[in-house]
């Protein structure tokens, strides 16, 4: 499939069919990860749970049945949502390590001198939870961070909030990925109450996905509406 088009370079079937298989895949373990940790940090903030059902209620409207719109139009108006989200993904990133790879010597922002082909690897985990970025309650899992004193949600560049990566090579399903959560979200938060069990231990894995190594044990309650 390397033609010419309009002038321009010829199409890269290597190239389309890496970038497919890389939607695909990025969009599976990692989508699960991000949204386990989400509910059970929502499930452990009851505050939070109830500001964001709050909202979903305000916005998106009812259909026959009870059943909410989940329009893109809609969903694009959850604020406090997105807040919730991007905050869940800064704790605790579905890809907790990167890595990168020098073409030529190069000098870092730091000071540090690299040679050619010198492997770097840098831990998102951990970015997301540096005092010197995020403040003293860097720790704690506060959607307002990301909400302007106008209800806008504020942009933080990618080279901080780095759960996507950054600059080039920022995820190309980033905005879907968003979307694809928000939407699964919504429909378990208006439907069902998840209750943590408690007693058990949550911690993350040591792997390239951020999984929990136990899993989640949760009660799930159907809400009658």
């Amino acid at each position: 499939m390397n033609e010419m088009k309009d002038g321009k370079d010829p199409i890269d079937d290597k190239f389309l069919k890496d970038t497919t298989i890389n939607l695909l895949a990025a969009g599976t373990d990692t989508i699960s990860s991000g949204l386990t940790w989400f509910l059970w940090l929502v499930a452990t903030h009851p505050f939070v749970e109830a500001k964001i059902l709050e909202e979903i209620k305000e916005n998106l409207p009812s259909r026959e049945g009870n059943w909410k719109c989940l329009g893109i139009e809609g969903i694009n108006k959850l604020v406090y949502l997105h807040a919730a989200l991007c905050e869940s993904l800064r704790l605790y990133p579905p890809v907790p390590f990167e890595h990168k790879s020098s073409l030529k010597p190069d000098v870092l922002p730091s000071g540090h001198k690299i040679k050619s082909n010198t492997m770097i690897v840098y831990s998102l985990y951990s970015i997301g939870r540096v005092e010197e970025i995020w403040g003293e309650d860097c720790l704690e899992f506060k959607p307002e961070r990301w909400i302007s004193k106008k209800g806008e949600i504020i942009h933080v560049p990618s080279y901080k909030f780095i759960a996507f990566n950054a600059g080039p090579r920022s995820c190309l399903g980033k905005e879907m990925s968003f979307i694809e959560m928000k939407m699964i979200i919504v429909a378990i938060l208006l439907n069902y109450h998840i209750h943590v069990v408690e007693g058990q231990v949550v911690k993350p894995s040591i792997s390239l996905i951020l999984h929990m190594k136990h899993g989640l044990k949760v009660m799930v309650k159907k809400i009658s509406i």
